[in-house]
């Protein structure tokens, strides 16, 4: 067995042990094709008020600016599927991802632990991790390194587990062997092009209007939501999962494994009454160390007003 063989093996042997489900391997080089699609993306406004999605160009297709000598980016996808839900089934409705501890930080630290192994087991390798935190084209990478194909929504999606997954990356100055793309299974599927209330997903699909998806409303916008779009929410007041709930793919989805996504023992037991009643108090305590505090208080509680039709809202609301 080729040295570069036994080190693809072992560290995809050690990803595994460190809770990762599926790892894969590609060659660090630039994305022409996709660097395309990203330009065309952004020409078109489709990133909304997410200014930062301009910036970093050649970073975010070149994995080599990010780190000098690259050879290889290692992607790696951790479940988070949850069949968990509020016992209130008016109750607002937060994305599963965001349930328990940021996975920013729950990852982050795995991904530090692969890294030590690597320096320990292999040698001196120079390379950073990355968690959804800087210019990495992800799913663009998942998808190089065969772990996935992109659906119709634009989200990996893995043939036997489906899409409920973070995706975290190494780039490293080591050569290892790589994988190859698979095919895109979605065929003739609309379900999530259908389902989506905003229609955030081109009707063709593979394409989404970021500036109208659910997500981006109750995450990233900062002003007051468009008065348009009152009543298509479906009760979703932090992230959305209905593209995902509903593709096929999903069936296939497995509950996790890990006591840092489990929810705030409070959390799913709230009703539709308290969460209209949410002090700041009580949002600190939910999620002190969740994504949610991304939305701070104030947008949290903006999220749920929009959620109700403004024949309910007070004078004082309106």
């Amino acid at each position: 067995m080729s040295n570069k063989t036994l080190h693809t093996q072992m560290i995809r042997e050690e990803a595994q042990r460190l809770g990762f489900a599926f790892v894969g391997f590609a060659k660090a080089t630039r994305l022409d094709e996709e660097a395309r699609r990203l330009e065309a993306w952004l020409n078109k406004g489709m990133h909304g008020e997410m200014g930062y999605l301009e910036n970093h160009f050649e970073k975010r297709v070149d994995p080599r600016k990010l780190v000098p000598g690259a050879k290889t980016v290692v992607t790696l996808m951790y479940n988070h599927y949850t069949d968990r839900r509020p016992t209130d089934p008016d109750a607002p409705k937060i994305s599963k991802y965001a349930y328990g501890k940021d996975y920013h930080f729950v990852l982050k630290h795995k991904l530090k632990d692969l890294m030590k192994y690597i320096h320990a087991e292999i040698g001196e390798v120079n390379g950073r991790v990355f968690v959804d935190s800087a210019p990495v084209l992800e799913r663009d990478w998942a998808k190089r390194a065969g772990i996935g194909w992109l659906g119709k929504n634009t989200l990996l999606i893995h043939p036997k587990a489906g899409s409920y997954f973070f995706l975290a990356e190494l780039i490293i100055d080591l050569d290892l062997v790589y994988d190859h793309p698979i095919k895109d299974y979605c065929g003739t599927c609309t379900r999530c092009i259908d389902a989506c209330p905003t229609d955030a997903i081109s009707p063709g699909g593979y394409v989404v209007d970021g500036s109208k998806c659910i997500s981006y409303f109750t995450i990233e916008l900062k002003g007051a939501i468009p008065e348009a779009y009152r009543g298509h929410f479906e009760n979703w007041m932090f992230g959305c999962d209905i593209c995902q709930d509903v593709c096929p793919w999903n069936r296939f989805s497995k509950p996790h494994q890990e006591p840092e996504f489990e929810p705030h023992p409070d959390l799913l037991g709230l009703s539709a009454s308290d969460w209209e009643e949410l002090t700041e108090e009580v949002f600190r305590e939910l999620f002190r160390k969740s994504a949610v505090k991304r939305t701070k208080y104030e947008g949290l509680k903006r999220n749920i007003n929009f959620l109700k039709p403004l024949s309910e809202k007070t004078d004082h609301e309106a």
